[in-house]
């Protein structure tokens, strides 16, 4: 099998590329725009696990990044077997005060570029009658919270998009997954070292190899959704329901866990 996964030259994407050679001896296609770290990578997994392994230099963000990494697959006789929607960016910012460059960069990566992957590696694992597909959202999905309007708002359209799109694929022999994880300890929020070491020990930040272990495990048995931590399943149905002064109380406050 071939694991097309975005975003893996660090953090959770990282994880699933390792997971997936270490653990399935699946051969990689990793694409991130981070070129040597993806290159390092690639040959590290290579020489350690046996697998073939490509490293792909691609910025994900752009209007055609995925009908041309399509096309790459098609041209190179690649036939992507698993689909790991990964690759992703976070910023904590006042919409106003955000740059539309980034704005438009979150909006694109997020949502754009998901969506077309699916669509364009979907139909052809619908026609072989089998495939998977897995994309991350997040349990932000399910907050009205300032600062974060864009992110939560690209990852709820990422989990009621990938949820719609089970029951299409089904039938079809092809599942897809939705991973919704609270806070995971990787780089991508800019919490502080002290931080991120307290936030895991309170078990209210999960390791990244974790996660990804409970996402692969329901993506092969092709489950709708999932969401690890005993916690956050408990924290949900609170996060819908945020009154709005204590929304107001700790906007500031987090603010300042920040770099």
């Amino acid at each position: 099998m071939l694991a097309l996964v975005t975003g893996a030259s660090s953090g959770i994407g990282l994880q699933y590329a390792t997971a997936l050679a270490r653990d399935y001896h699946t051969d990689l296609l990793l694409v991130s725009n981070q070129e040597q770290e993806q290159i390092a990578v690639a040959q590290q997994l290579e020489q350690q696990y046996g697998v073939q392994a490509t490293a792909l230099c691609r910025d994900l963000s752009r209007q055609d990044a995925a009908e041309e990494l399509h096309k790459y697959c098609i041209d190179n006789d690649l036939q992507v077997d698993i689909l790991i929607n990964n690759a992703g960016v976070f910023f904590f910012n006042p919409l106003v005060d955000t740059s539309m460059k980034r704005f438009e960069l979150m909006l694109m990566l997020h949502v754009v570029t998901v969506a077309k992957l699916c669509r364009l590696f979907g139909e052809d694992m619908c026609k072989r009658g089998n495939g998977y597909i897995l994309n991350m959202s997040s349990m932000s999905a399910w907050m009205a919270y300032p600062g974060i309007q864009t992110y939560n708002s690209t990852k709820a359209f990422i989990y009621n998009f990938s949820k719609s799109l089970w029951y299409e694929f089904k039938p079809k022999g092809v599942g897809i997954t939705v991973m919704t994880p609270g806070a995971v300890d990787t780089a991508l929020f800019g919490l502080s070292p002290k931080w991120r070491k307290i936030a895991v020990r309170l078990t209210v930040s999960i390791p990244p190899e974790k996660l990804v272990k409970i996402a692969l495990r329901r993506m092969f048995k092709k489950k709708k959704k999932g969401m690890p931590g005993f916690l956050n399943w408990l924290a949900t149905p609170l996060l819908k329901h945020t009154p709005d002064w204590l929304v107001f109380a700790t906007y500031g406050w987090v603010s300042k866990f920040q770099h």
